[in-house]
C-alpha cells in the first residue's frame, strides 16, 4: 500500500470525515482529524421557509453538497411537507450530493459529469430560458452558478440554507500539525482559507510546516484557492470526490 504509514490530515467537518477516514485507513494512512469547518443551520429561516412553501412554482431545484440535502430535508419536515411538487426537477452536483438525495427517496433528475456546481449548466441549458430555479447553498457559496442562470435567460433565488463557519481543531490536533504531517487534504476551498487562518492563529507558517506536507484538493476550485492562499506541493484529484482523493494519492511513488 502506497500510503502505509503516511500522516494524513483530514480538514472537512469531523461529523463528515469517518467515511474518507475508514478509506484512507484501508489504504495504510495513519489519520489525523484537524475539522476547520462545521455546518450550522442559518440565524432565520424566513427566507427558506417562503421558498419551500412555495416550492410548486420553480422548475428545477438545485443542490451542490450533501449539507444542502441535508437541510432542505430537514426543513421540509420541520414544515410538515411531506413531498416534492410533481413538476419539479432536481440536479445535484456530485455523486455524494446524488447518493444523499436518493438514500431519501428522491432521484436527481441531472448529475452533472463534472462535480463543480456550474457544470450544472452544461447538462440543462436548453432547459433554462424562462424557467424558475431554487438554488440552495451556503453563506460562503460562490455566485458563478446563479449569474451563469440568469445570463442564460432563467430566473433563480440563491437563498443560503446552511452556514459554514470556522471551527477551532483540539490542541491535541495542533500538536499532531506540529509533529509532522505527509499530506493535507482540503474539499473545500474554505477548508483552505478556515486551516491557513488557523495556522497563523497558532504561530505557525502554512508555506513552511513540519514534514513539507503534500496538499491534495479535491478539484480545480479548491486547488484555486490553495494557490491564492500561496501554497506549493500542490496535487488535484482527477474525480472531484473524497474517492478520487485517495485514487491519485495512492498511484503517488513516495521515497
Amino acid at each position: 500500500m502506497k500510503l502505509a504509514n503516511k500522516r494524513v490530515l483530514i480538514t472537512r467537518p469531523r461529523a463528515q470525515a469517518d467515511e474518507f477516514a475508514a478509506a484512507l485507513i484501508a489504504e495504510g494512512a495513519q489519520t489525523i482529524f484537524f475539522p476547520v469547518i462545521e455546518i450550522i443551520p442559518p440565524d432565520d429561516f424566513s427566507e427558506l421557509d417562503r421558498a419551500l412553501q412555495n416550492l410548486d412554482q420553480y422548475d428545477w431545484l438545485i443542490l451542490t453538497s450533501i449539507h444542502g440535502v441535508d437541510a432542505f430535508f430537514k426543513r421540509l419536515e420541520f414544515l410538515g411537507m411531506k413531498e416534492l411538487p410533481s413538476q419539479i426537477r432536481v440536479a445535484a452536483v456530485g455523486s455524494k450530493t446524488a447518493q444523499s438525495l436518493i438514500t431519501l427517496g428522491t432521484f436527481p433528475d441531472h448529475v452533472p459529469d463534472e462535480f463543480v456546481a456550474e457544470g450544472i449548466l452544461s447538462g440543462i441549458k436548453k432547459d433554462i430560458s424562462g424557467k424558475k430555479f431554487l438554488l440552495l447553498q451556503s453563506n460562503l457559496a460562490r455566485k458563478v452558478l446563479s449569474d451563469q442562470v440568469r445570463s442564460a435567460g432563467g430566473f433563480v433565488d440563491d437563498i443560503v440554507a446552511y452556514h459554514n463557519i470556522a471551527s477551532q481543531p483540539r490542541a491535541s490536533e495542533l500538536d499532531d500539525l506540529r509533529f509532522g504531517i505527509d499530506i493535507i487534504t482540503f474539499t473545500s476551498p474554505s477548508t483552505v482559507k478556515n486551516f491557513v487562518d488557523i495556522v497563523c492563529k497558532n504561530r505557525l507558517d502554512p508555506l513552511n510546516l513540519p514534514g513539507n506536507p503534500l496538499f491534495a484538493c479535491i478539484g480545480p476550485i479548491t486547488k484555486k484557492a490553495a494557490e491564492e492562499a500561496g501554497l506549493t506541493n500542490l496535487v488535484v484529484a482527477n474525480e472531484y470526490t473524497t474517492a478520487g482523493l485517495i485514487q491519485v494519492l495512492g498511484n503517488l511513488v513516495y521515497s
